[in-house]
């Protein structure tokens, strides 16, 4: 159900790719070699976002077979052991023992789905009318689904404030990434601060250290954030700010409104071509 998402063995390889062909750094130094105009050649960091368990069982080890740094960014309302949205929508439609949904709660007709691709169009389908609600409104829709067709919960997929320990004692950097991962360009602004305080306070009480980084949730200027969340960011005192624009960042770089880049292609050479490729067209 979640094809896009990289397997250990691929992320292996990946990783390998980026550790031969590139010079990786932490955000943090890169944050400060941007600033001074020395940034290394190639230089890249590695990201992730919400906060999920396999951030520390899977792709921690591999970064440090590699000598990787990272950053992880979380949505600190997850962490107390339920799920977000979209992966309550995923398990509720891939769970083989429905073959039939009744969906009255989202506005669509009872389906039925007979395999893996159909019941991936209706979870992205459900996904897409209801991500743009407010973030209570989303949750209340979720649950009446799960009341309607009787489906039982999934184990927590995020990580708890002991595993986020962990993972920071192990060298990973983490970032706020809101409480409740809404579409902040959605609320006032009282709310959008809100909700950004609460992860980056409940993270520093975790972790005992300030927290200077941070991720839009879905990351589009406009759509998932504005010019008016970014002014935010700023004035609580983050170093930096991630959306989800390709491209890369250079010295002229707004620092709260960094571009990334996210190559799914399945294979070694398409990866590090479509990596080159987006270096290209940042640097034009």
């Amino acid at each position: 159900m979640r094809p896009s998402e990289p397997f250990a063995e691929e992320f292996d390889w990946q990783m390998q790719l980026v550790a031969k062909y590139y010079t990786p750094i932490s955000l943090s130094d890169a944050i400060k070699a941007l600033k001074s105009d020395t940034l290394p050649d190639n230089a890249i960091c590695v990201t992730f976002d919400d906060g999920y368990l396999n951030n520390l069982t899977v792709a921690e080890p591999i970064l440090r077979k590699y000598g990787i740094p990272a950053t992880v960014y979380v949505a600190t309302g997850y962490s107390g052991g339920s799920n977000m949205f979209n992966d309550r929508i995923l398990d509720l439609i891939g769970d083989t023992q429905h073959a039939q949904f009744n969906l009255s709660a989202v506005g669509i007709e009872k389906q039925s789905v007979n395999d893996t691709q159909s019941r991936i169009r209706l979870a992205h389908k459900i996904i897409g009318k209801i991500k743009y609600l407010h973030f209570d409104e989303r949750n209340e829709v979720v649950d009446r689904l799960y009341r309607d067709n009787q489906a039982q919960e999934y184990d927590a997929r995020m990580m708890t404030p002991a595993q986020i320990q962990e993972l920071a004692f192990k060298g990973v950097e983490i970032g706020a990434h809101t409480q409740d991962h809404p579409i902040l360009a959605s609320l006032d602004v009282e709310e959008q601060q809100r909700q950004i305080v609460a992860s980056k306070e409940a993270l520093e009480i975790i972790l005992s250290q300030p927290v200077k980084h941070f991720a839009y949730p879905n990351g589009k200027l406009n759509d998932d954030y504005s010019e008016q969340t970014a002014d935010i960011v700023k004035t609580l005192g983050f170093d930096s700010a991630v959306s989800t624009h390709w491209g890369i960042s250079t010295v002229a770089s707004d620092f709260h409104q960094m571009r990334r880049f996210t190559p799914w292609d399945a294979t070694p050479v398409k990866f590090h071509l479509r990596m080159m490729l987006n270096q290209l067209r940042g640097e034009q």
